[in-house]
């Protein structure tokens, strides 16, 4: 398999879905409406004969009321709260569309009822509640996901496959992440998304978490899940008329022994990018989206590849809950709680280094 993230046979997922008929949809309840992703994965829900949303849960009615006139939620599926509906629905696993900063509580809840939970990224808006997260899921032995876009890109895997397994541009010694767009209140994401993106207390930071996390997931993964050794960065308020209370625009240097990476996460892109680069001694790939990529290795010419799909299971985050959740398959590379606590690490580093101007080393464990 061409991916360090390749699904390893674990231990089966506790709770409901242990119990769950296996020729039934897999059962998903939606904890938090104020993440603009949800939108997304419930039209890609609803698409599909494996999975059910059986539930919504949200403080707020209008957003209830909302989502599940659009997807056909019957309003006795509808919470306040998501221990509420855990007990009253009885998901198989919760998807969390909340705040970043949601994230910790709505793991705990999920964690004391023996629930699976996915969350969008990042993990933790501070190392506090990602150590939280962390005994939740320990203490519980609950697979906790974390849900990136670039995690079910082709384009990344073949990166993976050519640089990393195969080593055939021999060691890596560079990295440059590119992501963002023109803006959140620019590109027209829903008001209630926008209020806690350009909140510092419930995003942590603003491009800097929102897009910076991006690339401090890849280069976790490429360097194996190693912790760098320090971190510098810069953040600036391009537009403060629009984002006061946070950044928009942040570049970040991560250092590792033999290698370093660069993080572009900027809400001032003329266009959305996501773009990986990856450089090694002798040659290098570079990724622009989940199809599009070029190889330079060895004496040779660059060339455009078109990278193999992903296996079924690895090609979206509703067949990846499938196969954790169903399966009892382990929960490993990017989407892992081990690859994520080391990207909160590096974004809370980065938020302190531009804070203070000043290089932050990350302590040793």
């Amino acid at each position: 398999m061409m991916r360090r993230d390749v699904l390893a046979a674990g231990v089966a997922a506790l709770g409901s879905a242990a119990a769950a008929p296996s020729g039934e949809p897999l059962r998903v309840g939606i904890a938090g409406l104020v993440h603009g992703h949800v939108s997304g994965f419930l039209n890609a829900a609803s698409k599909r004969d494996d999975c059910r949303i059986v539930a919504l849960a949200d403080p707020a009615s209008d957003l209830r009321s909302r989502y599940g006139g659009k997807f056909n939620v019957p309003e006795s599926a509808m919470y306040a709260s998501t221990a509420e509906m855990i007990d009253r629905a009885k998901p198989e696993v919760v998807a969390c569309f909340g705040s970043t900063y949601d994230h910790a509580e709505a793991v705990e809840t999920c964690a004391a009822k023996k629930t699976p939970v996915m969350m969008e990224k990042p993990l933790a808006v501070s190392t506090e509640h990602a150590r939280r997260i962390e005994r939740a899921a320990a203490n519980s032995r609950i697979p906790v996901i974390v849900n990136y876009e670039t995690t079910w890109y082709p384009s990344h895997g073949e990166i993976w496959r050519l640089l990393h397994d195969r080593k055939a541009a021999g060691e890596i010694r560079r990295m440059v992440v590119m992501d963002g767009h023109q803006g959140p209140k620019e590109i027209g994401v829903q008001p209630e998304f926008l209020n806690w993106l350009s909140d510092p207390v419930r995003n942590g930071a603003g491009a800097l978490f929102d897009f910076g996390c991006y690339g401090a997931n890849l280069m976790t993964w490429m360097m194996d899940d190693a912790r760098p050794i320090a971190v510098t960065a810069v953040t600036k308020q391009m537009k403060p008329h629009i984002y006061g209370k946070v950044d928009d625009d942040a570049t970040v240097l991560v250092e590792y022994p033999k290698a370093q990476g660069v993080i572009e996460a900027s809400w001032n892109w003329p266009f959305s990018r996501k773009d990986f680069e990856v450089y090694g001694e002798s040659g290098y790939a570079i990724a622009t989206g989940g199809n599009n990529l070029r190889v330079r290795l060895g004496k040779g010419n660059e060339e455009t590849r078109k990278p193999e799909p992903l296996p079924a299971s690895q090609s979206d985050s509703i067949s990846y809950l499938i196969s954790v959740v169903r399966n009892g398959h382990k929960v490993s590379g990017l989407s892992s709680l081990a690859n994520n606590l080391i990207v909160t690490e590096i974004l809370v580093a980065a938020r302190e280094s531009a804070r203070t101007g000043k290089r932050v080393e990350l302590a040793r464990r």
